[in-house]
């Protein structure tokens, strides 16, 4: 089974990929943060690394998604490769921080991908308010982050919001993160478990 957590810069979905990896004993992949050699270069200067950033993370990502199908083993993958389809990259785009012809390029090879490629089989949307997203993002305190604008944000937010709306690839749980403290409160986790136990008995 493959089970995938979607959702803005700050919503969560590193911290709730592991808990919930540890609670199921599921496999966890994660979204390759650390390694990336472009993302702090990108922050500095999004107009020059946008379409190098936004390559290494497709590839990573259907590196992924090819390496869940073969494993044959339960999966909660840290954001999914639509992401960075129907989100990312369309917004750096509209900001014209991505030229056309680098924006088409990439839009190409996405649906050359994905083409050949499976949705996961439950997706798990973390909904946020972009106040919330600034204090996790300031809690968490990465240093090229600093950087990252409300307006950013608020822009991305926007674009999951118009993407989850006609996300029809299968099945779907969306869950509001704003009042929930799943980190620290055994209750809240209880909560979204509860919430996914019903949504996976159902794709048996």
């Amino acid at each position: 089974m493959h089970v995938a957590i979607a959702g803005n810069i700050g919503s969560g979905k590193t911290t709730l990929t592991k808990l919930i990896s540890k609670h199921y004993k599921w496999k966890a992949e994660f979204e390759d943060v650390l390694e990336n050699p472009y993302l702090e270069d990108f922050y500095v200067d999004m107009k020059r690394w946008s379409f190098s950033l936004q390559i290494y993370f497709l590839n990573s990502r259907f590196r992924q998604i090819l390496d869940i199908r073969e494993s044959g083993t339960d999966i909660i993958q840290d954001r999914t490769i639509y992401e960075d389809a129907f989100i990312f990259a369309p917004n750096l785009h509209a900001m014209r921080l991505m030229s056309n012809r680098d924006y088409e390029n990439y839009s190409s090879l996405f649906n050359l991908m994905e083409s050949v490629t499976e949705a996961p089989d439950l997706l798990i949307y973390l909904r946020s308010s972009v106040p919330n997203l600034v204090k996790q993002i300031q809690k968490r305190g990465r240093e090229y982050e600093n950087s990252i604008s409300i307006d950013y944000l608020n822009k991305l937010n926007e674009r999951y919001e118009a993407w989850i709306q006609t996300y029809d690839k299968g099945k779907l749980l969306i869950i509001d993160v704003d009042e929930l403290d799943f980190v620290t409160k055994p209750e809240d986790l209880g909560h979204i478990i509860n919430k996914i136990d019903g949504e996976i008995h159902g794709l048996f």
